[in-house]
Protein backbone atom coordinates (compact mmCIF):
# COMPACT_ATOMS: atom_id res chain seq x y z
CA UNK A 1 0.00 0.00 0.00
CA UNK A 2 2.58 2.59 1.10
CA UNK A 3 6.18 2.51 2.26
CA UNK A 4 4.96 2.80 5.87
CA UNK A 5 2.72 0.02 7.15
CA UNK A 6 -0.86 1.13 7.68
CA UNK A 7 -1.84 1.36 11.32
CA UNK A 8 -5.60 1.41 11.47
CA UNK A 9 -6.96 4.19 13.66
CA UNK A 10 -10.62 3.56 12.81
CA UNK A 11 -13.51 3.59 15.26
CA UNK A 12 -13.57 -0.23 15.25
CA UNK A 13 -9.92 -0.58 16.26
CA UNK A 14 -9.89 2.22 18.86
CA UNK A 15 -12.38 3.51 21.37
CA UNK A 16 -12.38 7.29 21.15
CA UNK A 17 -14.92 7.60 23.95
CA UNK A 18 -17.74 8.74 21.68
CA UNK A 19 -19.29 5.50 20.45
CA UNK A 20 -22.61 6.37 22.08
CA UNK A 21 -22.75 9.50 19.88
CA UNK A 22 -22.69 7.56 16.59
CA UNK A 23 -25.56 8.57 14.31
CA UNK A 24 -27.53 6.34 11.96
CA UNK A 25 -25.03 6.81 9.07
CA UNK A 26 -22.06 6.03 11.31
CA UNK A 27 -23.77 2.85 12.52
CA UNK A 28 -24.61 1.81 8.94
CA UNK A 29 -20.98 2.30 7.88
CA UNK A 30 -19.72 0.30 10.87
CA UNK A 31 -22.22 -2.50 10.24
CA UNK A 32 -21.34 -2.74 6.53
CA UNK A 33 -17.60 -2.74 7.23
CA UNK A 34 -18.04 -5.51 9.80
CA UNK A 35 -20.36 -7.55 7.57
CA UNK A 36 -18.91 -6.97 4.07
CA UNK A 37 -15.43 -5.53 4.63
CA UNK A 38 -16.34 -2.05 3.32
CA UNK A 39 -19.13 0.45 2.83
CA UNK A 40 -19.77 2.60 -0.25
CA UNK A 41 -20.80 6.22 0.35
CA UNK A 42 -22.88 7.51 -2.57
CA UNK A 43 -23.31 11.24 -3.14
CA UNK A 44 -25.90 11.81 -5.90
CA UNK A 45 -25.60 14.44 -8.60
CA UNK A 46 -27.28 17.70 -7.63
CA UNK A 47 -27.39 21.40 -8.60
CA UNK A 48 -23.85 21.84 -7.29
CA UNK A 49 -22.23 19.11 -9.36
CA UNK A 50 -21.87 15.52 -10.54
CA UNK A 51 -22.27 12.60 -8.21
CA UNK A 52 -19.47 10.61 -6.66
CA UNK A 53 -18.94 7.53 -4.52
CA UNK A 54 -16.19 6.20 -2.31
CA UNK A 55 -15.38 3.26 -0.09
CA UNK A 56 -14.81 3.17 3.65
CA UNK A 57 -13.34 0.10 5.31
CA UNK A 58 -11.01 -1.45 2.72
CA UNK A 59 -7.99 -0.17 4.64
CA UNK A 60 -9.38 -1.55 7.92
CA UNK A 61 -10.54 -4.94 6.64
CA UNK A 62 -8.01 -5.65 3.89
CA UNK A 63 -5.10 -3.22 4.42
CA UNK A 64 -5.97 -1.87 0.98
CA UNK A 65 -6.51 1.61 -0.45
CA UNK A 66 -9.93 3.19 -0.28
CA UNK A 67 -11.45 3.89 -3.70
CA UNK A 68 -13.30 6.91 -5.08
CA UNK A 69 -15.15 7.47 -8.34
CA UNK A 70 -16.78 10.52 -9.90
CA UNK A 71 -19.20 11.59 -12.63
CA UNK A 72 -21.27 8.48 -13.38
CA UNK A 73 -24.63 7.36 -12.03
CA UNK A 74 -24.10 6.54 -8.35
CA UNK A 75 -25.48 3.00 -8.75
CA UNK A 76 -23.00 2.32 -11.57
CA UNK A 77 -20.14 3.67 -9.46
CA UNK A 78 -21.34 1.56 -6.53
CA UNK A 79 -21.13 -1.61 -8.65
CA UNK A 80 -17.67 -0.71 -10.01
CA UNK A 81 -16.30 0.10 -6.55
CA UNK A 82 -17.70 -3.18 -5.23
CA UNK A 83 -16.03 -5.12 -8.07
CA UNK A 84 -12.69 -3.51 -7.26
CA UNK A 85 -13.30 -4.05 -3.55
CA UNK A 86 -13.92 -7.74 -4.24
CA UNK A 87 -10.61 -7.92 -6.15
CA UNK A 88 -8.86 -6.36 -3.19
CA UNK A 89 -10.59 -8.65 -0.68
CA UNK A 90 -9.48 -11.64 -2.76
CA UNK A 91 -5.86 -10.57 -2.38
CA UNK A 92 -5.48 -8.42 -5.49
CA UNK A 93 -3.24 -5.40 -5.06
CA UNK A 94 -4.70 -2.06 -6.17
CA UNK A 95 -2.11 0.65 -6.75
CA UNK A 96 -1.47 4.04 -8.32
CA UNK A 97 -0.98 3.86 -12.08
CA UNK A 98 -2.71 0.51 -12.60
CA UNK A 99 -5.29 -0.09 -15.29
CA UNK A 100 -7.99 -2.71 -14.87
CA UNK A 101 -9.66 -3.92 -18.08
CA UNK A 102 -12.07 -6.32 -16.39
CA UNK A 103 -14.13 -4.01 -14.17
CA UNK A 104 -16.45 -2.13 -16.57
CA UNK A 105 -18.10 -3.95 -19.46
CA UNK A 106 -15.53 -3.80 -22.25
CA UNK A 107 -13.72 -0.78 -20.80
CA UNK A 108 -10.74 -0.30 -18.55
CA UNK A 109 -10.45 1.92 -15.51
CA UNK A 110 -7.29 3.62 -14.28
CA UNK A 111 -6.24 4.13 -10.66
CA UNK A 112 -4.62 7.37 -9.52
CA UNK A 113 -3.52 8.22 -5.97
CA UNK A 114 -5.51 11.09 -4.46
CA UNK A 115 -3.55 14.02 -3.04
CA UNK A 116 -4.15 14.22 0.72
CA UNK A 117 -5.27 17.87 0.43
CA UNK A 118 -8.56 16.75 -1.20
CA UNK A 119 -9.64 14.47 1.65
CA UNK A 120 -11.61 17.06 3.64
CA UNK A 121 -13.42 18.21 0.50
CA UNK A 122 -14.66 14.78 -0.59
CA UNK A 123 -14.10 12.11 2.07
CA UNK A 124 -15.49 13.50 5.32
CA UNK A 125 -17.24 10.29 6.36
CA UNK A 126 -14.03 8.31 5.80
CA UNK A 127 -12.15 10.79 8.00
CA UNK A 128 -14.87 10.29 10.62
CA UNK A 129 -14.39 6.51 10.45
CA UNK A 130 -10.58 6.53 10.44
CA UNK A 131 -10.42 9.71 12.54
CA UNK A 132 -7.45 11.00 10.62
CA UNK A 133 -5.32 10.35 7.61
CA UNK A 134 -3.16 8.70 6.52
CA UNK A 135 -5.34 6.26 4.71
CA UNK A 136 -4.66 5.90 1.03
CA UNK A 137 -7.39 6.77 -1.50
CA UNK A 138 -7.19 5.87 -5.18
CA UNK A 139 -9.36 7.64 -7.73
CA UNK A 140 -10.96 5.20 -10.17
CA UNK A 141 -11.02 7.01 -13.53
CA UNK A 142 -13.23 5.84 -16.37
CA UNK A 143 -12.63 6.45 -20.09
CA UNK A 144 -14.83 7.92 -22.80
CA UNK A 145 -16.22 5.82 -25.66
CA UNK A 146 -12.84 6.07 -27.43
CA UNK A 147 -10.91 4.79 -24.36
CA UNK A 148 -9.53 8.27 -23.58
CA UNK A 149 -9.27 9.32 -19.97
CA UNK A 150 -10.25 12.76 -18.73
CA UNK A 151 -6.63 13.91 -18.50
CA UNK A 152 -6.06 13.20 -22.20
CA UNK A 153 -6.10 16.37 -24.31
CA UNK A 154 -8.02 14.51 -27.04
CA UNK A 155 -10.90 13.71 -24.69
CA UNK A 156 -14.06 15.76 -25.19
CA UNK A 157 -14.45 18.74 -22.87
CA UNK A 158 -17.57 17.20 -21.31
CA UNK A 159 -15.61 14.07 -20.40
CA UNK A 160 -12.64 16.05 -19.08
CA UNK A 161 -14.99 17.97 -16.78
CA UNK A 162 -16.94 14.89 -15.60
CA UNK A 163 -14.20 13.80 -13.17
CA UNK A 164 -11.72 15.72 -11.05
CA UNK A 165 -7.98 15.19 -11.22
CA UNK A 166 -7.48 14.52 -7.52
CA UNK A 167 -3.88 13.38 -7.91
CA UNK A 168 -3.07 17.05 -8.53
CA UNK A 169 -2.78 19.39 -5.56
CA UNK A 170 -5.90 21.60 -5.35
CA UNK A 171 -3.96 24.70 -6.41
CA UNK A 172 -2.85 22.95 -9.62
CA UNK A 173 -6.27 21.51 -10.52
CA UNK A 174 -7.94 23.06 -13.59
CA UNK A 175 -10.65 25.54 -12.56
CA UNK A 176 -14.12 24.08 -12.92
CA UNK A 177 -17.00 22.40 -11.16
CA UNK A 178 -14.66 20.41 -8.90
CA UNK A 179 -12.86 23.48 -7.60
CA UNK A 180 -15.76 25.88 -7.08
CA UNK A 181 -16.05 24.90 -3.40
CA UNK A 182 -12.36 25.57 -2.67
Amino acid sequence: MTADPFQCRCVLCHDYGDRDEADRMDLTIIENVQRHGWHVVMVPEDDIGPGFAYTIGLAHAHNAPELAMFGLDIQVMHRILNRLGEKSAAGGVLADGQRHPDVVDGHQVALRQVDLRWYRTFFGQAIGFYRRPPFLVLQVAWPDAHERFHWDEQAEVRHRESQPQLWLPPREHPVGIWTTEL
